[in-house]
């Protein structure tokens, strides 16, 4: 049986863009308190989208001190948890270690091994989505923009600069939250597209 195709990037760069949650639609955590609202919002779903964001390191050798932020999305809203509030980093890594809830995401092998350091918890029930892609027959790496693309033909905009901006800084920025937040956001859009929830 042939793998299936991926459409090139010249090909997605052609499709409509996928749809985004606005920023009316995302909370910033960054203290205990909006900490506990947030887990009381999640803990109503069985799935959460879920990825991190790290301040990027650019010295050869230079160990990356993230995850800074973690971020969490239900269909309606998502939550962009800052982590240098220690009430709001015990929130996060409780909502990780939790058991019973599926956390979809892309590329999260390094995420994994990076959030048991930095929280000292081993995030369970959570679901690489390029794992289900490679079970159905894709043979490249799958991310958010070519899962878009294959299950929506659809556009996934990313923003290189907000991709490689400070996340570890107090103040996040608007399009830091637009992007934090969507990359999750899609990835539990993909994990339903597949018929996975």
């Amino acid at each position: 049986m042939q793998a299936p195709l991926l459409p090139a990037p010249e090909e997605i760069a052609l499709l409509e863009p996928f749809e985004r949650l606005g920023l009316d639609r995302i909370a910033l955590v960054g203290d205990g308190a909006q900490a506990e609202r947030a887990a009381d919002v999640l803990l109503d779903a069985v799935v959460w989208g879920f990825d991190t964001e790290s301040k990027p390191t650019f010295q050869a050798g230079e160990a990356s001190e993230g995850p800074h932020v973690i971020q969490f999305a239900t269909l309606e809203q998502a939550f962009v948890f800052q982590l240098h509030d220690p009430h709001c980093r015990e929130v996060a890594g409780e909502l990780l270690a939790r058991t019973g809830v599926v956390k979809a995401g892309f590329g999260l092998h390094d995420d994994k091994r990076r959030i048991t350091h930095k929280l000292g918890v081993e995030p369970q029930d959570v679901l690489d989505l390029d794992t289900v892609f490679r079970q159905r027959g894709y043979r490249r790496q799958m991310g958010t923009k070519a899962a878009v693309a294959v299950l929506f033909g659809r556009r996934y905009l990313k923003s290189k600069r907000a991709a490689t901006s400070n996340w570890a800084q107090r103040q996040l920025s608007e399009s830091q939250l637009l992007y934090a937040a969507n990359d999750a956001w899609a990835a539990l859009r993909v994990y339903h597209a597949l018929g996975l929830g």
